[in-house]
């Protein structure tokens, strides 16, 4: 766990700290399969011990090549009714990118090109633009953006009203320019006609996508109205569990992008499912942060859109973890070439921010 340089407040939620476990399988060949996944403050011991306790009992002894028959026996981790689903998904997702990872390592080969190689870079944006910050230093932020490289933002919104939300955006656009891609992200922050209204705001700042505009309880209808009189594209799907969730709003209509997590929904098995199902349906796919996974799923696909990131004061997983991040070149991340993920954790930080669990 690390400390976060201050505290990010989107719509309706607030970060302090960012928390994530790392998963390893070894195989009777030797090779170790490794991975992290999820930004789990406040439960990471209890998705620590769902892997100790029920997940390696399940998994032991299978075949790793057999990835489709390790996923379906760790999946009834998320049977208990009494716990939150969630926590034997990401649990789930940290084993089954390992087991992956494992496979890419005894195949000599990326997982980006074993999941399907369309392409070997990606632009990178950045999660940000949250709030506690006026408007001239939202312009000041996406400047910083462009200096370190990053090829656009998804501004957080929704957590004001339209109006002053829509300065926001236009500030944050008039810094960065038309070359900037610029996404707004309201994390359920608004209902339909507050959607709306910042949607006529913005009709001409060519914002790239609306990320989940409406609340969660009927969102699958208001994002529908949202995409059919909004003109602005509709993305969703991080607060989804399932394939089968992310399918019922591809069949409404409701969203253009679809940003499944793999890393809060069962891993990249499941995430390789949904992008099946939005091939299927014309649909983009994106992934909510989580670049280190997400890179190798969204590069693998025709359809993949960006991989997201965020600031090192966000995200310093990231930036101080990962000890061969590749620079990024003209706004986009090269996909690493070794084995599996190819990431080279760096254990000198693991050991300092190590959690006993």
């Amino acid at each position: 766990m690390a400390p976060l340089a201050r505290e990010y407040r989107g719509s309706y939620y607030r970060m302090t700290h960012r928390a994530t476990l790392i998963t390893r399988v070894i195989t009777d060949q030797g090779i170790v399969g490794e991975a992290y996944a999820g930004d789990e403050d406040k439960s990471l011991q209890a998705i620590a011990g769902i892997v100790r306790d029920e997940l390696a009992p399940a998994l032991v002894g299978l075949d790793a090549f057999a990835t489709e028959r390790c996923w379906a026996a760790g999946y009834p981790v998320t049977y208990d009714i009494l716990r939150d689903r969630r926590l034997g998904l990401v649990a789930l997702a940290g084993v089954d990118a390992a087991v992956w990872d494992a496979v890419g390592k005894a195949l000599g080969q990326p997982l980006w090109r074993l999941w399907g190689g369309y392409r070997d870079r990606l632009p990178m944006i950045c999660i940000g633009g949250y709030y506690g910050s006026t408007p001239e230093a939202l312009g000041e932020e996406m400047l910083e953006y462009k200096r370190m490289g990053i090829a656009g933002c998804k501004l957080k919104v929704g957590g004001r009203a339209p109006a002053e939300d829509a300065e926001r955006v236009r500030a944050a656009r008039a810094a960065a320019g038309d070359d900037f891609i610029l996404a707004i992200d309201a994390n359920q922050g608004y209902d339909v006609a507050d959607a709306l209204e910042l949607c006529r705001r913005i009709a001409d700042l060519g914002v790239r996508w609306f990320e989940e505009p409406v609340g969660w309880s009927n969102d699958r209808r208001g994002l529908r109205d949202v995409r059919m009189r909004g003109g602005v594209p509709v993305c969703a799907g991080q607060s989804e569990l399932s394939a089968g969730g992310c399918r019922d709003l591809m069949e409404a209509g409701a969203i253009d992008v679809c940003n499944f997590d793999a890393s809060w929904s069962g891993g990249p098995t499941v995430w390789r499912r949904v992008a099946a199902i939005a091939h299927a349906y014309g649909v983009q796919m994106g992934h909510h942060e989580e670049p280190q996974v997400a890179a190798h799923l969204l590069a693998s696909q025709p359809h993949g859109t960006y991989v997201e990131c965020f600031h090192p004061d966000r995200d310093p997983f990231w930036w101080n973890l990962i000890a061969n991040r590749p620079e990024l070149d003209g706004g986009e991340l090269p996909l690493p070439t070794g084995p599996g993920l190819g990431w080279v954790l760096n254990h000198d930080y693991i050991d300092s921010h190590r959690l006993d669990t």
